[in-house]
């Protein structure tokens, strides 16, 4: 392999020390002689995972921008191809390496086409060794921490006629100055952290993502009121865990003061992802509580119903404990929607431990969940667990939380037929142009025929009808 390759190393990304984090403001830069590179070029990008992938696609999509690329949305039109990936499952990286192999074809047809591939599965050592081995149509491969570097590898692919691997393995630092062209014109991510330090067993991000670190408030607010005079609708505060803000700034400022700041912005809506239960506090459900404009709506990871399987997940709660947290939120803002995340199959869970986690769902009856079989990630403490529990018996166990699931979801959508709501309209729907989609305020998806132009606008919409996963409605 070629020595001048920066490589991943799980063993360092696991390295966590006490040092400040950097904030770089003019790290980023791209040659003005390159500002034009591609004038009269195209480039495609496909995502893959969790809303910090698509936050971070959305800079990629900034910088090709700059660099006078213009977007197109099929893949074999494109001169640079760039996939963002995903390392959560094992299914979704099998879907990246299958996209990987299509390439290929792609690549024989055009082979000036460049293709870069990024994200989470590069800061894997076994990905990268396999891409490396295997997938010689990869021109360049770049991780989580360097994507401010991609002008200068797309330039020495593209001039050099040569394969680039930068992949580091650190703890990251928080870059201020990076553009960014969003999906959205009417919602918005905005990243208030990075990083994960809870380590749970069996997860890959404290190793892809780095250490936990914050963006200072006056960067995040600055941001905000940047949105609301671009007449967002809808922000969205990302974190992998947002319940731990400034924790690593060493001030009293934390999650909570900094939601209710962003609460008194001028935005209709404002919502985050993801919790932890670990660090969800009192004050916290009080500013939820307090504001109109912070949706009713909460993602709260349980990942199991039972005690010694959250305790051998590394979860650092019990099932008593985020139950406490259920009651206090569901008293304070009695119509709030709740998901959550379940894993089945983990190693060594026995039969009546995973009924525990059927009775927690007849306790919560969540909204929805995400509902997983455990995948092994590659030396995360998890997968050197001894795991008997047989394929069929995760299968099986899965479709009987599935059921569960959405028995309930149904029962949730069925009591809301009837009732006006409000609806933030995203666009038409995928299957019928006449048919327009939206969310609600506690995050449900409305089907509805529009009256007038209201992509963007928050409308209201009587609910007609409702299936387990969408409700059917009419504009009033």
């Amino acid at each position: 392999m070629n020595k001048e390759w920066n490589l991943p190393n799980l063993k360092s990304a696991q390295k966590r020390s006490q040092d400040e984090t950097t904030i770089e403001r003019s790290l980023f830069e791209i040659p003005e002689s390159y500002l034009t590179i591609g004038q009269d070029k195209t480039y495609y990008i496909r995502t893959y995972g969790c809303q910090a992938n698509e936050r971070d696609s959305e800079t990629i999509r900034g910088i090709l921008e700059k660099m006078s690329f213009t977007q197109v949305f099929e893949i074999d039109k494109a001169d640079v191809i760039v996939l963002n990936t995903c390392a959560i499952r094992e299914n979704a990286e099998n879907k990246v390496f299958g996209e990987i192999g299509n390439v290929k074809v792609i690549k024989q047809l055009n082979p000036d086409v460049l293709f870069m591939v990024g994200g989470c599965m590069t800061q894997e050592e076994g990905v990268v060794n396999r891409i490396l081995s295997t997938y010689h149509q990869v021109d360049v491969l770049f991780g989580t921490h360097n994507i401010h570097r991609i002008p200068q590898l797309l330039i020495q692919a593209y001039f050099n006629k040569e394969r680039v691997v930068e992949v580091f393995s650190k703890e990251g630092e928080i870059y201020e100055n990076l553009p960014v062209s969003r999906n959205n014109k009417s919602k918005a991510w905005v990243n208030i952290m990075y990083g994960c330090d809870k380590f749970c067993t069996y997860c890959i991000v404290p190793y892809t993502r780095g250490k936990e670190r914050s963006r200072l408030k006056e960067d995040i607010l600055s941001e905000i009121d940047d949105l609301v005079q671009k007449d967002f609708k809808e922000i969205t505060l990302l974190g992998q865990n947002v319940n731990a803000y400034g924790k690593d700034l060493g001030v009293t400022f934390d999650f909570a003061d900094l939601l209710e700041s962003v609460a008194q912005k001028d935005i209709p809506r404002v919502r985050f992802m993801t919790s932890h239960p670990w660090d969800f506090t009192d004050k916290l459900i009080k500013v939820i509580a307090k504001y109109k404009n912070v949706m009713p709506f909460i993602h709260l990871p349980l990942q199991s119903g039972n005690n010694e399987i959250l305790k051998i997940m590394g979860r650092r709660y019990t099932k008593e404990a985020y139950m406490e947290i259920y009651h206090k939120l569901k008293a304070r803002i009695p119509h709030i929607a709740l998901s959550t995340d379940i894993i089945v199959g983990f190693p060594n869970e026995t039969e009546s431990q995973f009924c525990e986690t059927l009775d927690m769902i007849d306790i919560c009856q969540f909204d929805n969940v995400y509902s997983f079989i455990y995948s092994a990630r590659e030396k995360t403490p998890a997968a050197s667990m001894i795991d008997n529990v047989s394929k069929q018996e995760k299968e099986d166990r899965l479709q009987r939380l599935n059921k569960q699931i959405g028995k309930y979801a149904l029962m949730h959508n069925l009591a809301m037929v009837g009732q006006t709501v409000l609806v933030l309209v995203d666009g038409p729907s995928k299957k019928n142009p006449l048919i327009f989609s939206g969310y609600t305020e506690t995050n449900k998806l409305v089907n509805f025929s529009p009256v007038n132009e209201c992509i963007g606008k928050i409308v209201s919409v009587e609910i007609t009808s409702a299936k387990t996963w969408t409700l059917q409605g009419k504009q009033v």
